[in-house]
């Protein structure tokens, strides 16, 4: 195998990223099709849930680095199928929360609980995966410094 300049390198772990996530996101899908649910609509129950009663459309949004429109017409969707609810915030008239209706919290605790994912991240050893949070978060960062945000985590509370 000949050397790699670095600019190779740097394409070859961009693909080796793309082919992991997506063969991850291959995985997850099948998981979840016994429950009929998206990975995005499982991803938003998991941010619901995160954060609590105080969710917003817009801090839902910021969570998985969505378009807002993208995220209310989705919540739109799951509203319809019974998994959230839009509440009236009673402090700011015209805000809304978004809350998990009891449909919503099973379908959360049914999706978490899959396997295929924890099986695949469990094949690195605590330390690889703490390197691996590391160099994500470092990527996530600087690729949000080029597109001009500051990336401020969002407290769940």
């Amino acid at each position: 195998m000949k050397d790699l300049s670095s600019t190779d390198q740097e394409q070859e772990l961009w693909t080796l990223l793309g082919q992991a996530r997506r063969a991850m996101l291959k995985v997850r899908r099948r998981e979840l099709r016994q429950y009929n649910i998206s990975t995005s609509k499982s991803t938003v129950l998991f941010v619901i849930q995160l954060i609590g009663d105080k969710a917003t459309p817009a801090q839902i949004s910021r969570w998985v680095f969505q378009e807002s429109h993208s995220v209310s017409e989705l919540l739109n969707r799951m509203e319809k199928e019974g998994l959230v609810r839009k509440v009236k915030d009673l402090d700011r008239k015209n805000q809304v929360r978004v809350v998990l209706t009891e449909k919503g919290r099973e379908t959360y605790y049914q999706t978490v609980k899959l396997e295929s994912i924890r099986k695949i991240i469990s094949s690195l050893s605590g330390e690889e995966c703490q390197q691996l949070r590391s160099c994500l978060q470092t990527l996530r960062d600087n690729a949000l410094k080029e597109l001009g945000i500051e990336y401020k985590p969002i407290s769940p509370t």
